[in-house]
This record gives structure tokens, C-alpha cells and sequence, in this order.
């Protein structure tokens, strides 16, 4: 190492000066230097990440903050369990599991046939497990007039029907889409259930609708555009936005997203969350969804969702 010829001119230096009690100090004071350089054993804290068992979590957007604070709790009351949660979407999740690189896989649709299908050729049976429970909340500008819409009106607007407010209600001014992207489940849910009714269609949304890779997306855009109109979790939804009630007829009744509404049934946009696994869960996957449904549900209406009844 670099110190020894330093160390040397140190050591015929003072021999020179007959100062053995300083040179020895200073000989000693190498040898712990280099024993500090040397590679320290291994302790335990070293080795606690191996002996850790992790749970690979991916996914929805929309659970991601939950799924967090699930993790978070849980590696509180089980220190022995490591927990890697990561977003993306419902389609990067799902995908993840067809392909056998993640433990969990969060969404807020349900997986669909074809990707069953896919998980199944790769010696995966995907097994579901509802984890909360949201409502998709329709957001304007909060100096937007417009405090309702039916089921009718919002697909009008998002296929391209209806392009100025003064259509529904409000100002004249020109209608500003904001969309999820196709891998998001809330996209996937609220084309199928919303856009298209529920019914067989081949509507989709209109090629001018802005695709915001997040809810932190909508809210932002939302926020700062008068003109703006956009659908997200209700657990994303903040004070700077306005929410429209919404009706599946014309007549009414208009209703607004809330816990009481979900549970009670009214509010027409509201949807199961969904962690699916590998087959049917063993040992630590299936003692944390368990916890997950049972104890985690006390953190669901902290985040803003709807907790399981």
C-alpha cells in the first residue's frame, strides 16, 4: 500500500534521532491503519438482507400509495420481511406475473381472459384476492360551473362528441381531455364502464385526449387548466379539484363519490382492487395478504379508499 514507503522514511528518521519510544507509537499506529483497510468479517448486519425473505409487489398506479403504506406497517410488526413495492400500471403488474418475476401483482381491473390465458401457458394459475374497494372520480378546474354529468354526457366528451362546455352546462369554452395511459386499469375500467356504458362497443377515446402517465398527471393538469376534465382514484383527488357528481341516466339521481356512496351503492364508478399471486399463496405471501384482509384494512380510509366490509 502506499503508506509503507512513508511509513519506512518515518521509521529511519527517528532511529536517527534515537526516539523509540515516538517510533514505536507510530508502528503501531500503521498496523491499525492497515487492519483498517483489510475487509471487515461478516456480522449480522451484513448478513440480514440474505436471510430476509422479500416480497416482490408491482403494479397499479392507483394502489401504489397503499400498497406502500401496507408494506411499510407490515415491515414494522415483521422486521424478518422485506418488501419491494413498485407502480407502472395494472399491465406492467399483470405482466410481471405472466412472466414469473414478481410475487404479487396489483390491479384495478381484473386480468383479462387472454392474459390467464398467457399466465397458464407458462405453468401460472393467477389467483385473485379483492383488497379495497375505490371509486373513479370525474375532476374539472374548480372554477369549471358544471356540477354534474351524466353517463351519456362524460362519453360524448371523451369520444370526441361534445368539444366545448357550453354543450353541458358551462362556459363557452373549448373541452381539454385528460386520459390515463392504455396500461392503466382506471383507462381500461373507465372506457369499458363509462365511455362504452358497460355494453359491447367499439367506442374509444378521442385521439385528442392528452395521456397523462400517472394520477399525479391529472391532478396537475387539472389543476392548472380551466378548461381541463379528467377521471381518477378518489385517494388522488385533492382540494385543488373540483369533483362532478355523476349519473347513469339523465334523470339522475347525480351522486358524488365518498366511502358512504361506494359502499352504499349509489355512486355508478366504483370498482374492486385486486393483488393476484403465482397459484394459491403459501408461507409469507399468503400471511401478508391475510393481513392485508383482515388488520391492513384499518390504513384503507387513510389513503382514501374504500376498505373492505
Amino acid at each position: 500500500m502506499s503508506h509503507l514507503p512513508i511509513a519506512d522514511d518515518y521509521n529511519v528518521s527517528l532511529a536517527l534521532r534515537r526516539r523509540r519510544p515516538i517510533a514505536g507509537l507510530i508502528v503501531l499506529i500503521l498496523v491499525a491503519s492497515l487492519a483498517g483497510c483489510a475487509t471487515p468479517p461478516s456480522t449480522d448486519a451484513t448478513t440480514e438482507p440474505e436471510l430476509a425473505e422479500t416480497i416482490e409487489n408491482k403494479g397499479s398506479d392507483t394502489l401504489v400509495n397503499l400498497a406502500l403504506a401496507w408494506a411499510e406497517r407490515y415491515m414494522d410488526l415483521r422486521p424478518e420481511i422485506r418488501l419491494s413495492v413498485t407502480g407502472g400500471g395494472s399491465g406492467t403488474g399483470i405482466a410481471a406475473l405472466i412472466n414469473g418475476t414478481v410475487d404479487i401483482a396489483n390491479a384495478s381491473r381484473q386480468m383479462k381472459a387472454e392474459e390467464v390465458e398467457a399466465a397458464e401457458e407458462n405453468g401460472i394459475t393467477p389467483v385473485e384476492f379483492v383488497v379495497a374497494r375505490d371509486a373513479i372520480a370525474v375532476v374539472v378546474h374548480p372554477s369549471n360551473p358544471v356540477d354534474q354529468l351524466s353517463f351519456q354526457q362524460i362519453s360524448d366528451i371523451y369520444t370526441g362528441k361534445i368539444t366545448n362546455w357550453r354543450e353541458v352546462g358551462g362556459e363557452d369554452r373549448p373541452i381539454v381531455l385528460l386520459s390515463r395511459e392504455s396500461n392503466s386499469g382506471t383507462y381500461v375500467y373507465f372506457l369499458e364502464n363509462v365511455v362504452r356504458m358497460g355494453e359491447e362497443s367499439d367506442l374509444l377515446f378521442s385521439p385528442g385526449a392528452l395521456l397523462m402517465p400517472s394520477s399525479e398527471g391529472i391532478t396537475a393538469e387539472v389543476t392548472e387548466n380551466p378548461n381541463g376534465i379528467g377521471y381518477d382514484g378518489l385517494g388522488y383527488v385533492t382540494p385543488e379539484q373540483k369533483v362532478v357528481a355523476v349519473s347513469r341516466g339523465p334523470e339522475g339521481p347525480y351522486v358524488l363519490p365518498s366511502v358512504e356512496t361506494v359502499n352504499d351503492g349509489s355512486y355508478p364508478i366504483a370498482r374492486p382492487l385486486y393483488m393476484y399471486t403465482a397459484g394459491e399463496p403459501t408461507g409469507r405471501i399468503e400471511a401478508y395478504l391475510e393481513w392485508i384482509r383482515s388488520e391492513g384494512q384499518a390504513l384503507v380510509p387513510e389513503l382514501g379508499f374504500v376498505p373492505l366490509q
